[in-house]
């Protein structure tokens, strides 16, 4: 599929992968993008899963192009790095473009073969002439891995940005924002970027700083469509993702054994709502795919964790829950917490632990409550959420 100018696109969809990083849900499968400048010097810019390479190699011979000058790799992880080694045996004189960090893990991932002596170093500024086309190199580190460059065409003003300002879902057809019904994406994308880059908001910040500077009409990712008209919503989506902004609403979540935590987190909602919260997402960690969770809590303000005490620790969900955000950027958030326990009470403490690591708001006390959840802890779930309802409202 033509792009623009002499630039192609040659990537493939994984419509049968369950788990991205076999962690992250996939409903919708996700897209391998590759592309091919075939100018004067031909380039291909990174390459696709292993499983596709027979598909991913039909797409650069319908092209007609006889040979292959230079393999761009913007970013080592295999599902776009996997393919090198078989593309250099289809293509044996073509030389391999990276930075230094991308030619050390070519060699520790793919051996010696696959780089074999004949690559292009880069650095940040360096420039690659094709003929019509011109690619400049800016080395963006932990976005998400240290070796992440982006390539920037300076003449169609295209900005290969590796798995930047991408996000889960195969491409249905189309591929150009232009050319299709955007809206399953945006969700998507910031999906993508709650489970894959939220621990990176200082060097998003820091690559959208740097990449300011760059008149930029399309964002060819490794990930989800190609933006041309929504390039700047793409950007801005990041930017607002990495600076930390919500909007005002409320995410419950919550692990019960035997339904007890599961009504005083329904007592929280409520009591959210009537404080006047009009979006309230509730999410049973025995259930949800973790990256919905981070998704909701990384666009609303509120946070409600609840559990119940289970071999004198967190009910393990729920654990596994706090761990995944203390290590993600959610400082700012407004948060209570409940637990309930039946003979030693602990999910209340570790629960409050967990706060001291993350630095959120603690809105009140945590709410903690013995056995039984009776119509006064539920009065009291009630009176936590509204409480938390009105901390979250008051900041709009």
């Amino acid at each position: 599929m033509k792009l623009k100018g002499y630039v192609h696109y040659v990537g493939v969809n994984d419509r049968n992968k369950h788990r991205f990083e076999g962690l992250w849900a996939l409903p919708s499968g996700v897209s391998y993008n590759a592309y091919l400048i075939a100018d004067e010097q031909v380039a291909l810019v990174d390459t696709v899963d292993a499983a596709f390479l027979s598909e991913f190699l039909d797409k650069i011979d319908a092209l007609g192009v006889d040979r292959v000058d230079y393999l761009v790799i913007n970013h080592m992880e295999p599902d776009h790095s996997g393919s090198i080694a078989q593309v250099r045996q289809r293509f044996p004189d073509i030389r391999v473009v990276g930075n230094a960090k991308t030619l050390e893990m070519l060699r520790g991932f793919y051996g010696e073969a696959a780089l074999s002596d004949n690559y292009l170093q880069v650095g940040e500024g360096d420039v690659l002439k094709l003929g019509h086309h011109e690619l400049h190199f800016h080395l963006v580190p932990m976005l998400h891995w240290p070796e992440t460059m982006v390539s920037y065409d300076t003449t169609e003003r295209i900005l290969f940005s590796g798995d930047a300002f991408g996000c889960f879902g195969a491409l249905n057809g189309a591929v150009l924002d232009t050319q299709m019904d955007t809206t399953p994406y945006w969700p998507e994308m910031e999906r993508y970027y709650a489970s894959i880059l939220g621990k990176y908001a200082a060097p998003v910040q820091t690559a959208l700083r740097k990449l300011s500077a760059l008149p930029i009409d399309m964002i060819c990712s490794t990930h989800g469509p190609m933006w041309t008209a929504e390039a700047g919503r793409a950007i801005e989506t990041y930017r607002r993702l990495s600076a930390g902004e919500t909007e005002p609403g409320v995410v419950v979540c919550y692990g019960s054994m035997y339904g007890n935590t599961q009504r005083v987190a329904e007592a929280v909602a409520e009591g959210a709502a009537e404080a006047g919260v009009r979006t309230i997402r509730m999410h049973n960690l025995v259930e949800a795919h973790t990256s919905f969770v981070l998704a909701d809590i990384f666009r609303y303000r509120g946070l409600a964790v609840g559990a119940p005490t289970y071999n004198g620790g967190l009910f393990p969900p729920v654990e596994h829950l706090m761990h995944d955000l203390g290590e993600r950027h959610v400082k700012g958030r407004k948060l209570v917490c409940f637990g309930g326990f039946t003979w030693a009470g602990q999910a209340a403490k570790k629960l409050q632990a967990h706060h001291a690591k993350m630095g959120l708001d603690l809105v009140a006390d945590p709410m903690e409550w013995k056995q039984g959840a009776s119509a006064d802890v539920l009065e009291r779930g009630r009176a936590l959420g509204h409480l938390l309802g009105k901390a979250v409202l008051a900041e709009q």
